[in-house]
Parts: structure tokens; sequence; C-alpha cells
């Protein structure tokens, strides 16, 4: 079964960055309008959508594919349920929720739809883009100052998914869904209240 993400996303952030870049040289006039940059705001961060996601094939076999990662991990790592009361502390809103959204705006959204705009960034190496690839790799980076490397290099595979999704809707939205979903389960199953009081 060979994966495509297909030019629909990518034509799309195109036509977006196009008409950013057309209402970017109003600023220079003075005539920037609320509305105008409104929209170029939501293109920065690549929150446009061009369709729904939830019912796409692909989409739906990513998340399925994160309690079958979660299970196996049980199997290496100790099997740490989160207790009920901790689930709405700040330490497991800020993994599950928004440390997920930060991350993919800034690098599904504004670094990899800025590298997109090459059109050699948008070409494919095995159904991943290159500039999926270079974001992925920053990303896993990121994750360094925080973390192991062994750990930080595992994070490269949910990278891919989350730059894959970005690719394929043109949108950041189906990324973060999908951020949040694993980390919500990881931290539920496999991580303690103290790792989450520790990060």
């Amino acid at each position: 079964m060979r994966l495509s993400f297909g030019t629909r996303g990518i034509s799309l952030q195109k036509k977006l960055h196009s008409a950013c870049m057309i209402e970017m040289q109003g600023v220079s006039s003075g005539l920037l309008s609320l509305p105008n940059h409104s929209a170029q705001v939501v293109a920065l961060l690549g929150l446009r959508l061009a369709r729904p996601f939830h019912r796409d094939f692909i989409f739906l076999f990513l998340v399925a594919l994160g309690p079958i990662v979660w299970f196996s991990l049980i199997e290496f790592l100790a099997f740490q349920p989160l207790p009920w009361y901790a689930i709405w502390s700040m330490g497991f809103l800020s993994v599950a929720l928004w440390q997920p959204l930060f991350e993919e705006l800034l690098f599904r959204g504004i670094v990899q739809g800025h590298l997109l705009q090459s059109r050699s960034m948008q070409k494919t190496w095995f159904g991943l883009s290159i500039s999926n690839l270079l974001t992925s790799c920053l990303f896993s980076l990121a994750h360094l100052a925080n973390h192991s490397i062994s750990w930080s290099l595992l994070v490269l595979i949910p990278s891919l998914c989350f730059g894959f999704v970005q690719d394929r809707f043109g949108s950041v939205y189906p990324s973060i869904s999908l951020h949040t979903f694993y980390n919500s389960g990881y931290f539920l199953l496999i991580s303690n209240a103290t790792s989450l009081n520790a990060g």
C-alpha cells in the first residue's frame, strides 16, 4: 500500500501563501486592515481546514496506531496509570493539551508550512515530504532539552506522522488532534504523577 498525501494540502498552502504575500505587500503602504491581518496569522499558523480529516482512512489509521504503541510500550515500561485526580492537574493539561498545541503551531504550522513554500521541500521520500523530514529532525532536537537522546530519537516517529497529516490536509488541526491524543494516552497509561511534576 502506497501512502501519499497528494497535492491538495500543498496547493492550498501555496494559494494561502500567495494571498498572504499579496496582503503583506499592503503592509508597507499602510493599507493593512484587521481582517487581512487575521488572514495572515491564520495562513502563517496553518489554521485553515480544506476538508474534514476525522473521516479520512489514513488519519483514522494513525489514530488506531496510538493504542497499539501504548500497549506495546507497557511491555518495556512499567504500567503506571495516572490517578484520576491528576487528570485535571496543570501538569497533565500541559503535556496533553498545551504542549501539543504550541508545538504543532510552531513546528507544523510555521516551520513546516514555511519550508513547503519551496518546491524542493515538497519532494517526497517514501511518501514523506522533505519539509516534514527536516521539521521532524528539528522537533526531535528540541526534545533534547528535557529528554534523553534515545527518547528524543523515538519522538521522531510520531513527529513524522504529525507532519504527514499536516501535508495531507494543509492544516495543523489534524496534527494537533493526533499529537494531543498520543500524549494523553501515553501519560494516562504509562507515565505517572511524579513524571508530570518533574517535566
